[in-house]
């Protein structure tokens, strides 16, 4: 098994499993792209993961209140996920590593959340990050470059993807205790 962590996010994936941090802190990157952070090819297909966590025990209550604010607008949306699949996927395109479907997955860390707020706010959040993927000028783009997208928590990850477990390292038992 391999883990991969981002921050408080702790990722299990078999070792025969193809897979690249994108976003990689030290590797130099083109001057004004954003990456998602993992890319995972599977037979079929490649996805394109971004995380965002602001269920990060060390985030003040009212930064999550304020990201949860954006996330319910657009704001997030147009000015960074958007963005991070449009740059990534171009990336991909350019080094020619594009040479499947691709799918845009954004797991969210929603655990400080309580499960009313989480479901309202992933009801529509795929429908609405779609949309603005697919057009973000006045007209749509004329190359339709994703597949599909998806938007999850930790326990939708869990369910979809039972290979490749993510736990909260905070939650984790620590070794020695009872």
């Amino acid at each position: 098994m391999v883990t991969y962590t981002e921050k408080e996010l702790h990722f299990t994936f078999p070792d025969d499993l193809n897979w690249i941090e994108l976003d990689k802190r030290g590797n130099k990157l083109p001057i004004g792209m954003m990456f998602v952070d993992l890319v995972i090819e599977r037979d079929l297909d490649i996805l394109m993961v971004e995380i965002k966590d602001p269920s990060h025990t060390r985030t003040p209550k009212s930064n999550r209140t304020q990201y949860l604010l954006e996330l319910k607008s657009n704001e997030k949306i147009s000015k960074e996920l958007t963005p991070k699949i449009r740059d990534s996927f171009t990336f991909m395109h350019l080094m020619k590593k594009d040479i499947k479907p691709m799918k845009y997955i954004v797991l969210l860390g929603l655990d400080a959340f309580d499960i009313k707020t989480q479901k309202e706010l992933l009801g529509n959040f795929k429908d609405r990050l779609f949309r603005n993927i697919k057009q973000e000028a006045d007209v749509p783009w004329a190359k339709e470059y994703l597949q599909d997208c998806m938007v999850m928590n930790i326990d939708i990850w869990n369910t979809s993807f039972p290979q490749w477990q993510v736990t909260r390292i905070s939650q984790q038992p620590q070794a020695g205790a009872n």
